[in-house]
């Protein structure tokens, strides 16, 4: 089964190289940014400036290979890639919920933006806390090191 996706449009951020970036929308390096949506789709924005917050969901077009095995950015071990959000993934496909400050015609001016520049956006959706924070999570692996979060950038090692 062959599956395709095309861009919707192109996230516009400050970072031009993997190293200078952060490696979750929380952190302290995030910054704000534009959404450049195709001009056919400009009619599925409508209503979305009534949310504060949204999903970007985007192909990590730097991520070329993928590893079932990888040492994420907060931890010095080897974990499965499943229970990491590395990029090295067999599907590259990343997800960012960022705030949304404004919306002018096709542009989505947000902030919190973790992601390069010029990366393409496959979706959008709105962040709702009731649907997408459950209660009672267990954090794995990233219990011990949810610390180092807001202060960890990226590095070279899934370039």
């Amino acid at each position: 089964m062959e599956i395709c996706f095309s861009p919707i449009g192109t996230i516009h951020s400050p970072f031009h190289e993997l190293s200078e970036m952060p490696i979750q929308p929380v952190s302290e390096s995030s910054a704000p940014g534009t959404v450049e949506i195709l001009p056919e789709y400009i009619p599925g924005l409508k209503d979305l400036e009534g949310f504060s917050h949204i999903i970007l969901i985007y192909y990590l077009h730097y991520s070329h290979q993928y590893s079932l095995s990888v040492t994420p950015f907060l931890d010095e071990e080897p974990h499965g890639v499943f229970a990491t959000r590395a990029p090295r993934r067999p599907n590259p496909i990343g997800l960012s919920v960022v705030k949304l400050t404004r919306l002018e015609e096709n542009i989505l001016h947000v902030d919190h933006l973790d992601v390069l520049d010029g990366t393409p956006l496959l979706d959008i959706k709105p962040y709702i806390p009731e649907f997408d924070s459950p209660p009672a999570i267990r954090l794995g692996w990233l219990e011990s090191a949810k610390h180092k979060l807001r202060s960890v950038r990226s590095d070279q090692r899934f370039g």
